[in-house]
């Protein structure tokens, strides 16, 4: 069956965006490809998004909807992204439980995909909420407009459109999540990545504010951009138009972000090519320091994997480590450290004072295929999927199902409301944080120090999403 098409018999959802009709399996119900803006194409293509008019007629739901990514970050990504053709691309799916007669409405969780904000696809089945609806949570997946056309700063455009997408779907789930069994009152931004990243900033910013009660960041970190100016100079050279809203406008969606993509490879590819960018209403202070004055009442789950971009066996010979392996070990090493882990203690120091709380965990548990605990690794875990396509290839053919098990409750709970049971951090040497799959120690403890600075000496990931 296309992976694209969702199973099971149609069932119709009444909401105020219209009427839905998805599939549903026994306990689950999938609507997918739910459009909550009209497409960003013609004028609208650089310009803030435009709510979606009520649907005139049964809205077919039973198929992933059209993603922003037209070429994958890479040849070979962990996570299987497709890449859906249309114009719709600011769609949203839900996989929600049946509704189970007079209980209350079930929480919610809105996720957000990385990607560095050049790719990614929510259409992943990494991303499938299956395991969320079967533990009462109704799971919203997000797609957003990337690259040029969601982060470039370009005159008469609106800065932070991506972001701007975002909070458009979360008013959409706010108006209409109710219709489908969840709670408009108990909503969860999470993402990894870009995606973790996405929800640091939609938390400090003056924007996010009521728009959601909860936050989850999975290997996020403080990723603002300058709008990629000087690099936005060297593509439009590249495709023979002026970097302006007329010139890319004139550019096919995929031309630019196969342009993009290669001059990611020249510049290297641990270089951020575009993200949110700092100083217009939405975000008009760093991150952190947004962290530090808004969403006080907010709690906030936040980790990172513990070996992010420097997993990877090394390619020794017999007269030990050569200068380029050593070199591209430490290269990954900065990254994991600066870019990801250190985001950790630094957003629970701005938050120290927040009497919502913050918490953290790092997951450690090695694939034995890519070398240790890579970036995106943690994610079959934390949707409890290990069963999904692309799985065996990234964590081999016996991923521990009793760690997905424990990750997943963890998050479950917290999207339901639970507090965790660890003690909060406040940025400070010493922090206690929860683990998962360290080898040598029990599936899931807490510890001390997790995110103090160390020295660290794992190589660098060979794939990445």
């Amino acid at each position: 069956m296309n992976s694209l098409l969702a199973p099971g018999e149609p069932v119709t959802v009444h909401s105020p965006a219209g009427t839905v009709v998805g599939r549903s399996t026994g306990p689950v119900r999938r609507f997918l490809g739910i459009p909550y803006a009209e497409a960003p194409v013609g004028a609208r293509r650089f310009a803030a998004p435009v709510r979606r008019g009520r649907f005139p007629e049964p809205y077919d739901a039973s198929r992933h909807g059209a993603t922003s990514q037209r070429v994958p970050l890479f040849a070979t990504t962990t996570v299987p992204e497709p890449s859906v053709p249309g114009d719709d691309v600011l769609n949203l799916g839900i996989v929600a439980p049946a509704p189970a007669g007079d209980r209350r409405p079930f929480p919610v969780l809105v996720w957000i995909h990385g990607g560095a904000f050049l790719a990614g696809s929510p259409a992943s089945p990494w991303y499938d909420g299956r395991a969320f609806a079967r533990d009462g949570v109704v799971c919203v997946t997000v797609g957003y407009r990337l690259g040029v056309d969601g982060f470039a700063v370009l005159d008469d455009v609106p800065t932070n459109l991506g972001l701007r997408d975002l909070l458009l779907a979360l008013d959409w789930v706010r108006e209409n999540i109710a219709a489908f069994g969840g709670d408009p009152d108990r909503v969860t931004i999470a993402g990894q990545s870009a995606g973790g990243a996405a929800v640091l900033a939609l938390l400090s910013s003056p924007a996010g504010d009521g728009r959601f009660h909860r936050a989850v960041s999975l290997s996020g970190g403080f990723f603002e951009g300058s709008g990629g100016v000087g690099f936005l100079e060297q593509l439009g050279r590249r495709l023979g138009v002026p970097p302006t809203r007329a010139g890319f406008g004139g550019c096919p969606v995929e031309r630019i972000q196969r342009d993009v993509l290669d001059l990611r490879d020249e510049r290297g590819v641990g270089q951020l090519m575009v993200g949110p960018v700092v100083g217009d209403d939405l975000l008009p202070v760093p991150v952190a320091d947004g962290l530090a004055a808004r969403g006080r009442d907010v709690p906030l789950l936040m980790g990172a994997t513990g070996d992010e971009f420097d997993s990877g066996a090394p390619d020794a010979t017999e007269d030990g480590e050569s200068k380029e392996d050593a070199a591209g070990r430490a290269a990954g090493t900065r990254v994991t450290d600066t870019l990801f882990r250190a985001a950790c203690p630094r957003a629970a120091a701005a938050r120290r004072d927040a009497a919502a709380g913050t918490w953290l965990y790092s997951f450690e548990w090695p694939s034995p295929v890519l070398g240790g605990a890579a970036h995106c690794v943690d994610l079959p875990f934390f949707f409890d999927v290990l069963d999904a396509p692309g799985v065996t290839e990234a964590l081999g053919p016996n991923p521990p199902t009793d760690l997905a098990t424990a990750m997943h409750a963890d998050l479950a709970g917290f999207v339901s409301g639970q507090e965790p049971s660890w003690a909060r951090a406040a940025g400070v040497l010493g922090d206690t944080a929860r683990e998962y799959g360290r080898p040598g120690t029990a599936r899931v403890a807490d510890t001390t120090g997790v995110f103090d600075p160390v020295v660290r000496t794992r190589p660098e990931a060979a794939r990445t999403c």
